[in-house]
């Protein structure tokens, strides 16, 4: 069984940093697309990073470049989100998602495994 539990979340004031951590497990994830997205309340869930667990690709939301940085530990089948320089426009729940692909995907819909979600606050 697939399961995937993100942890780190937490209240922050606005310039601080967060790390997610997505812990992966229930069977290989080799040539898997790895995605972290976010819902803050009113809004849809929006893609906010991707990395492949096959070549280690990565791909960000415009909003995020240069301030969030999404790697994978392979030996921990850990998926990490190193968010810096926080914005109260970051406050949101964050989902870890899993898809079965080589390529990089932003669509959410096309994302097979979710986590449970972490919620993030960002004061301003």
């Amino acid at each position: 069984q697939v399961q995937l539990v993100e942890s780190g979340g937490g209240l922050v004031q606005a310039g601080d940093s967060l790390r997610l951590s997505c812990a992966a497990s229930g069977r290989t994830f080799t040539g898997y697309a790895m995605g972290w997205f976010r819902q803050a309340p009113g809004k849809e869930r929006e893609f906010v990073a991707a990395i492949s667990w096959w070549d280690g690709s990565i791909d960000y939301t415009d909003s995020v470049k240069g301030r969030f940085t999404i790697s994978r530990d392979n030996a921990k089948m850990t998926v990490y989100l190193q968010m810096n320089s926080l914005k109260p426009e970051d406050t949101a729940i964050y989902y870890c998602a899993a898809r079965r692909s080589l390529t990089l995907i932003r669509a959410s819909t096309l994302y097979t495994y979710w986590g449970q979600g972490t919620q993030v606050t960002v004061s301003s």
